[in-house]
């Protein structure tokens, strides 16, 4: 019976994103990828997860191969990603110290980046905290010798699912949404994947305390990795 109910919820999802995306106007601004797209360079999306539904509806540069939850969950947001022509890979982080798919799911993504398919993944989901880069996006660009976009998908109307750990964001029909973007982070710049991580993070937080700073009250930063205490990145 759940997995009917999920599998009903995400056809209905799906028809209302179809429906959502007829309603709204897109922009795209600063935008780096056609000028990389000329020059034949491989790159990877870091995003927010709280803004993972905006880039369903925004997506342009399709298809992209997107990191998806590997949990009953995820399975709501398979037949979204499908009609916007986005390549679900399902697979979840570590969870006390057994791996829920994430290995797996790395490597499918390695797979279609080289294959010359943009990657997608939200750096701090599955379950946070809001704004912590995990190292999924770091071993993507090194192991695909891509580039790193830092990008976000701001509304200008939306709902807040204040509730939730990442703030999930939905945007509302009619309103206009841009898509801002950080000048793309060639990992070959940085001495060590730790450097890497964290100019990732902190390009993730100037790019929402410039585009949304009341949102951006609400992010965590940089989680140490090996001590688990949250520390908070000054703006960029």
């Amino acid at each position: 019976m759940r997995r009917l109910l999920i599998f009903i919820l995400g056809w209905c999802g799906a028809f209302y994103i179809v429906l959502l995306r007829l309603t709204l106007r897109l922009r795209a601004v600063n935008d780096p990828r056609p000028q990389l797209k000329a020059e034949g360079k491989t790159y990877v999306y870091a995003i927010l997860h709280s803004q993972q539904l905006n880039f369903v509806l925004f997506s342009d540069d399709v298809p992209i191969a997107a990191m998806v939850s590997g949990s009953k969950d995820g399975d709501v947001l398979v037949p979204p990603c499908r009609v916007r022509k986005i390549i679900p890979v399902r697979g979840s982080s570590r969870k006390r110290g057994k791996d829920k798919g994430g290995s797996r799911a790395l490597v499918t993504m390695i797979k279609h980046v080289k294959a010359g398919i943009p990657g997608l993944l939200a750096v701090d989901g599955p379950r946070g905290p809001r704004s912590t880069v995990h190292w999924g996006i770091v071993d993507l660009a090194l192991k695909t010798d891509s580039l790193i976009i830092v990008a976000g998908i701001f509304p200008r109307r939306r709902f807040i699912l204040k509730k939730t750990w990442d703030r999930t964001q939905i945007p509302w029909p009619l309103t206009k949404m841009e898509g801002r973007f950080r000048p793309p982070i060639d990992p070959k710049d940085f001495a060590d994947r730790t450097s890497l991580r964290a100019h990732v993070a902190a390009e993730l937080l100037a790019l929402e305390q410039e585009f949304d700073p009341n949102e951006a009250r609400y992010a965590v930063g940089l989680t140490d990795q090996q001590t688990s205490r949250p520390q908070v990145l000054p703006p960029a």
